[in-house]
């Protein structure tokens, strides 16, 4: 096995084990992206619905009749 041949497996194993990383390191963050969306999604109803559901009930100073 020539040089060349030594140097280009090497870089090979290198790439390979650099894909490795990147393709867990993008499910992990796909994971994290996914909670996030759905505390997003919680945000947005709280803030839509808060105020009425809170006047049906008497808090937040207006009370809805």
């Amino acid at each position: 096995m020539s040089d060349t041949e030594k140097d280009l497996a090497v870089h090979v194993a290198v790439c390979d084990e650099r894909y490795r990383q990147i393709a867990q390191s993008l499910k992990e963050g796909e994971r994290r992206m996914t909670k996030i969306e759905y505390l997003l999604y919680g945000v947005m109803l709280m803030v839509l619905l808060g105020p009425g559901i809170a006047g049906r009930f008497g808090f937040g100073g207006t009370q809805v009749h």
